[in-house]
This record gives structure tokens, sequence and C-alpha cells, in this order.
């Protein structure tokens, strides 16, 4: 979503606005749920921060929806124009409360044409631009290749992200932003911690996990199966899992806790037998 929000701003910038463009990390590790931004304005941006009331929200993984952490939907107003990758087609009916919803299946555009699902930087980018309806085509390819040449992604690549983009850029049409002083239906609350010393503050630190209460599978976009039928119960899974989330049961197979695994896929490429494979997450919320 960072580069997504990047090549927003990049199209919109060589559109001849002016455009701001930042992330937000929590745990900084590849498929962590952040958060990006992007500013698009015909004047002088002077305004720095998180977005209290977005005009425009885009969730690229629907399993957050419901992540009390991730909260994507905080701010959000009946103006808000509100974009939701997934391959659900009445998930529009289940948000209608929200105001205008659409919804875009990037991550099976993203497998169809890269091979890749995760892969959506430029499907949500081309969505975005397209959304806002001040962008052309033209700058929006130019900022896709602008911006993945930036991050060394080969040339055939590219060319694969730029045709993605330009699909989620016809599927969508434009929408008219209304700007308003609605009040957010989950507004930012800020919370102030108290100092503590550190002979207080230090033990927390330390103290075991949360785990258990949090429900990380959330953060799957791609689930592994394991076929016990065919497992030699070699056990190489449960040894490379770096999350802990396989165990054994009395007869020695893996199990996996899908409530918790984050979906890397470790066990996955790392099956000398290849019994594990790989299912897309359809609805994980």
């Amino acid at each position: 979503m960072k580069t997504a929000g990047r090549i927003a701003g990049t199209a919109a910038f060589l559109e001849g606005y002016y455009a701001q463009d930042f992330p937000v990390y929590g745990a900084e590790r590849r498929g962590a749920p952040i958060t990006a931004y992007t500013r698009i304005s015909k004047d002088r941006i002077l305004e720095r921060g998180i977005f209290s009331e977005p005009d425009i929200v885009i969730i690229a993984d629907e399993s957050l929806i419901n992540d009390p952490a991730a909260n994507p939907l905080q701010g959000v107003t009946k103006k808000t124009i509100t974009i939701i990758n997934t391959m659900v087609n009445d998930i529009k009916d289940k948000f209608s409360i929200l105001g205008i919803v659409n919804t875009i299946d990037a991550t099976g555009l993203c497998l169809e044409i890269i091979g890749k699902g995760s892969a959506v930087s430029a499907a949500l980018g081309g969505a975005a631009c397209r959304i806002i309806g001040i962008i052309q085509k033209d700058n929006l390819i130019n900022a896709v290749i602008k911006e993945l040449k930036n991050i060394n992604l080969p040339e055939e690549l590219i060319e694969k992200n730029v045709e993605v983009a330009e699909k989620c850029y016809e599927i969508l049409s434009p929408i008219i932003i209304q700007h308003g002083e609605d009040i957010p239906d989950s507004p930012i609350e800020t919370i102030t911690l108290p100092y503590q010393y550190p002979t207080m503050s230090s033990p927390s630190v330390f103290s075991s996990g949360n785990i258990i209460e949090k429900k990380t599978g959330g953060w799957r976009i791609f689930k592994p199966v394991i076929n016990l039928e065919k497992c030699n119960k070699c056990w190489i899974c449960f040894v490379y899992c770096p999350e802990g989330v396989i165990s054994l049961d009395e007869s020695e197979y893996p199990h996996i806790d899908y409530d918790h695994c984050k979906g890397c896929l470790i066990c996955y490429e790392e099956c000398p037998v290849k019994v594990i494979t790989v299912e897309r997450e359809i609805e994980t919320w």
C-alpha cells in the first residue's frame, strides 16, 4: 500500500497537482497491516499528519475490515468513497451504511496477469487514480513505471503491473468527491500514556505475548493446507514455522492453527514431499 500511495501521488504530480504521500507502519514485517496516506491538491500542501476524515479509503485486504488494531474504516463518513479489494460480490450490501462502497478483485487480476496475488500496488494505485477522476491513464502508466523502477522491479514485471493498473483503471468509474463537515462515525481518539519508571514499565516488554488473544490469521491472503493422507510426518513444517502455529497430534501429524497463521507459506516452500498446497482466502472476517 505504500507503493500504491506513491503511484497515486506521482500520477497526480505528473498531472500538474501538488502531492504528498507517506506510510504509517505498525509491525514492520512483510504482510503486516500498514496505512498509507496520499494528499492531492491544486494548491501547496502545508498540512501534515494522518487524515481524520478521508475522502477515499482503499482497503487492500478485506480481512482487516473488522480488525480493531488496523481499523481501516476509522474516520469514514457517509460521504467517504470506500473501495474494497475482494471477490465477495455482496460485500457492498453488508457495508452500505458507510455510503459509497465499491469493490474490485485486484488480487484476482494480479494472480491472472502477474501470477502473484500479493502484488496489488499498481492495481490499487490505478483504482485510486480512476476513482478521483482527475488523472489521465498516461500519467498513471508513467507513475507505475517510475515507482516500480525505483524499487528495482524487472522490466517484465513492470510491464505486467502496468497492464494490471490499466485494467483496474478501466473497470472502475470516477466518483464525485463530496467534501463536508460530517462527524466521523468512528472518530480518532487520543490516548495519553503516563510516564513510568523502568522498574515498572520494563517488565511489560518482556512479559509473555498476547498472540492467543490477537487473531493474526486475519493478516492472511493465502493459507497453507496440509494433505494428511499423503503426509509422511517428517516434521519439517512444524520445525520451520516461524510463528509456532503448527502443532503435532498424538500420531505426529501436523495441524495448522488458522486463527494465528499469518500466511507466510514457509511451510509450503519447505515441505519436501509437497503435500502442502496453497488456497486463496475468500472471506476471513
